[in-house]
């Protein structure tokens, strides 16, 4: 007769005969980088179901980003600019405020925090501890005060036996257990329980894990393959019966349940594709606002598009409707090549502003948005609109055959004119707001070439440390996150009325006209002018002239990039009032 040895079965009391004995086995460890879940480490730490296990209790913290703009009051207008301050951060690059990025290390240390400070206090294994906190929703308050006011109910709510024991099958009395699935006989440690009276063997055990897990994240409430039986399946079990395969899956699925089923809303995976981190907000959820991921991925908390501020949900979700609807049209426009407006050579943009000059011997330059020459032009930002033409059938009805047919081709004709109209107004801001996202990339790509070797070059040339270049990269993070504001902005403006917002939009153009240009020369100061401080550009100056020079570049670029912070700053405050003082502009 094969007797127990007496151990926790899992569920904080002990057996008084066991068959057979689940032995540790060695955890598998695949981390192909930082934020891949390691196959046996699980926040189901602690013994169950008769296989023992264990975790660490660490904690993890991860620090967030700063909103993207500093919002300081103005009692004299949206727009009146202040003196600007050189040594001034961007907010990019700012501290953290608000929310916190979370990587899946920093997830499974919280995960295996909270089951350690559950099992603490309830005197259970963390195994156990997991079970209760995924039923909870991941709130620890909420799993002691309901375990104390009626732990027996929690425990029927999610599979915990009863701490009076279970009852002893009788086939522990034989030297042979059969297995309630295959109905084969085994030895000792050849079979395993779910912490009840009901044994399997391993190779039963890895088939029925093996179809729950298939089934989706559902395998985290996995009970006993016993129809009558409750016991929950904890991770320890799976990860000492299931195949390596499926512990993965299930450990994934396990430290997935954190943030997909917290409640309250407060943590969000990022969207951006093949990201694996999370956001976390500081004190409760929150409504429309952008969130920058590690990756470096902004989106909307409330809607999970991106990064949109300062337009409202419903303009973005409007947006890109119109986009999807308008596709194929807007993609056979714009694939169509641009050409140099003084030589009709073809050109392709391939920096990030739009101050174009055509290669030589042309040297044309103009702007790549409306052709213009790039002297002395402005208005480009702002959409021109025709005269509306009459309504279709309020002219005066016509009499005769000839003068109707005269009518209906009057009436077709304006038909077209309209729906030309409707078009170009529609390809006039998606052309800026793709412009602007092509920008925003170049702008992320240079300030990448910058951070790996860049400022090391210029440094080497100028002969300075490379922490005095650190301007540049301000500079660049402001250029991406005003990018990403005018490309908003169009979409704002593609819906507001000619006729009936006409006032609003006088002062939408004004904005989007100061905004463009400021943003231009930034965009331009850090993106051309620094080329004269190549290596190679370098070497034909003498030192004091390159150094006089460098001080010069210096002194531009970080009084263009304080001014441009402030005036974007208050430019996203006032359009997300929806520009209600019209007054208070001050140029």
């Amino acid at each position: 007769m094969a007797r127990g040895d007496g151990s926790d079965d899992g569920y904080g009391r002990r057996n008084k005969r066991r068959c057979g004995s689940a032995g540790d086995e060695d955890k598998e460890i695949s981390r192909h980088e930082r934020c891949r879940v390691p196959a046996g480490d699980y926040p189901d730490a602690g013994n169950g179901g008769g296989c023992d296990g264990s975790g660490d209790d660490d904690d993890g913290d991860c620090t967030g980003e700063d909103d993207m703009y500093d919002y300081s009051d103005d009692s004299e207008g949206y727009l009146e600019e202040e003196e600007p301050k050189a040594d001034e951060l961007p907010a990019a690059a700012a501290p953290n405020k608000g929310y916190t990025v979370l990587t899946e290390d920093d997830i499974l240390k919280r995960q295996q925090d909270a089951a350690a400070d559950v099992a603490e206090v309830l005197s259970i294994p963390s195994s156990l501890a997991a079970v209760l906190l995924r039923h909870f929703k991941w709130r620890t308050s909420r799993v002691k005060d309901e375990w104390f006011s009626d732990d027996r109910h929690v425990r029927d709510a999610v599979g915990l036996l009863p701490a009076d024991g279970v009852p002893v099958p009788m086939a522990l009395s034989r030297r042979d257990l059969v297995c309630g699935i295959c109905f084969g006989g085994f030895g000792a440690g050849k079979t395993r329980s779910a912490g009840c009276a009901h044994y399997y063997c391993d190779e039963c055990w890895r088939g029925y894990i093996h179809a729950a897990v298939g089934d989706g994240p559902r395998c985290l409430s996995l009970r006993c393959p016993d129809p009558a039986c409750p016991a929950a399946v904890v991770q320890d079990l799976v990860a000492a019966a299931a195949d390596a395969a499926d512990r993965d899956r299930y450990a994934r699925f396990a430290l997935r349940s954190y943030v997909e089923e917290s409640s309250g809303g407060v943590v969000k995976w990022c969207p951006a594709s093949g990201c694996t981190r999370a956001v976390e907000l500081a004190g409760g959820a929150a409504g429309a606002r952008d969130v920058f991921c590690d990756c470096r991925h902004g989106f909307c908390w409330a809607c999970g598009e991106e990064a949109h501020r300062p337009v409202s949900c419903d303009t973005v979700r409007a947006w890109l409707a119109k986009n999807r609807s308008d596709s194929e049209t807007t993609n056979w426009v714009l694939a169509n090549t641009k050409h140099c407006p003084k030589c009709r050579r073809p050109i392709e943009k391939n920096q990030g502003c739009n101050h174009m000059t055509c290669s030589a011997p042309c040297g044309h330059q103009f702007c790549w948005l409306c052709s213009d020459p790039w002297d002395g032009h402005r208005k480009c930002s702002r959409y021109e609109y025709e005269v509306q033409p009459r309504e279709p059938g309020g002219g005066e009805k016509s009499g005769g055959g000839g003068q109707g047919k005269a009518a209906a081709w009057q009436e077709e004709v304006l038909r077209r004119r309209q729906a030309k109209a409707s078009l170009d107004r529609y390809l006039y801001h998606y052309e800026r707001w793709a412009a602007n996202r092509g920008s925003l990339r170049k702008a992320l790509e240079d300030m990448d070439e910058l951070r790996l070797s860049g400022l090391e070059r210029m440094a080497a040339a100028l002969e300075v440390p490379a922490a005095d270049l650190g301007f540049l990269t301000r500079a660049y993070e402001l250029v991406a996150d005003s990018r990403r504001v005018m490309r908003w902005v169009y979409a704002y403006g593609y819906f507001l009325d000619p006729v009936r917002d006409a006032a609003k939009r006088r002062l939408f153009d004004h904005l989007q006209d100061d905004a463009n240009s400021r943003l231009e020369s930034l965009h331009s100061c850090a993106e051309l002018e620094r080329r004269k401080f190549d290596a190679g550009a370098a070497e034909d100056r003498r030192a004091d002239a390159m150094n006089e020079m460098y001080r010069a570049y210096k002194k531009k670029l970080e009084d263009l990039t304080s001014a441009t912070r402030h005036y974007f700053g208050n430019l996203v405050k006032a359009f997300e009032a929806d520009m209600p003082e019209f007054n208070s502009v001050k140029k």
